[in-house]
């Protein structure tokens, strides 16, 4: 089913899940007056578990930083939109692109990537043209993002996995997208020791062995601790081997020594009888 109201001056959609239409998948809004309460209407439709809309277009409306919040927070666990257009809301700064970026993925974390929506193949958020400016680039990671998303489509798991590998373990990509969302935490104070040597041997696999020796380099102390945790697992392992040997060991005398009281005490009870006969 497909709903189009172009260029009707609506300000708000009031969403009523009882009585809405169960199968739209086409939602096309532009040239209206959609303001932030708009944008939580539009949110109940999106967050519906049995959601079916796959395009909602916004284009020239008055959604403003925090509408794209409100939007970005429906499509967290989204799982049926594939195509959102906002261009021509003006009032969309960088920080409403920035939201935009993290939705699709979220560097702050390797988790939190994981986490990113997976689903979205096209999401257009201002026109701009020429040099490469603060919107230009975010726009680029934009895309960039939604290539892996249409590229993994038919697995949203290996989607996660892959933006991991291309974004993450990639320390030129990673650094542009941290430097863009102002994220200034190390990749590596994320991952436990103990898969450090798991995920550089991902990087060597997917970049190359010039970044696999940035990758070591910034994991240099982790690496370390990983070897000496290693070595302190064996020494722990070897010396509770010994000790389980000395109970088992303790355990078998005293079984031996129930055994030897057992028989003293039949030989006893046999004498007894004997006599009283």
């Amino acid at each position: 089913m497909h709903l189009f109201c172009t260029n009707y001056d609506i300000e708000s959609i009031e969403i009523d899940n009882d009585n809405f239409p169960k199968h739209l998948s086409r939602l096309r809004l532009r040239g209206n007056k959609i303001s932030t309460e708009g944008c939580r209407g539009l949110a109940k439709l999106l967050q519906r578990g049995d959601s079916t809309l796959t395009q909602l277009h916004l284009q020239n409306n008055k959604i403003d930083d925090d509408g794209v919040e409100i939007l970005v927070n429906a499509l967290q666990n989204n799982t049926s939109l594939e195509d959102l257009l906002l261009k021509g809301n003006n009032e969309i700064s960088i920080e409403g692109m920035k939201a935009c970026l993290r939705l699709v993925n979220d560097i702050s974390g390797i988790k939190a990537t994981l986490q990113s929506n997976h689903t979205l193949k096209f999401l257009d958020v201002k026109e701009e043209y020429g040099l490469l400016t603060p919107v230009v680039k975010i726009q680029l990671q934009i895309y960039d993002s939604l290539e892996i998303n249409h590229d993994y489509e038919d697995d949203l798991e290996v989607v996660g996995k892959e933006k991991v590998i291309q974004t993450q373990l990639h320390s030129g990509k990673r650094a542009k997208l941290a430097d863009l969302l102002g994220v200034t935490r190390s990749l590596y104070s994320d991952i436990n020791s103990l898969h450090l040597p798991e995920v550089l041997a991902l990087v060597g696999l997917h970049h190359g062995q010039e970044e696999l020796y940035v990758a070591l380099k910034s994991s240099i102390a982790g690496v370390i601790s990983t070897v000496n945790r290693k070595e302190c697992i064996r020494q722990r392992r070897a010396y509770l081997v010994a000790e389980l040997a000395e109970l088992d060991a303790e355990l078998a005398a005293i079984n031996e020594s129930e055994r030897d009281v057992v028989g003293v005490e039949s030989g006893e009870s046999r004498s007894s009888k004997r006599r009283r006969k």
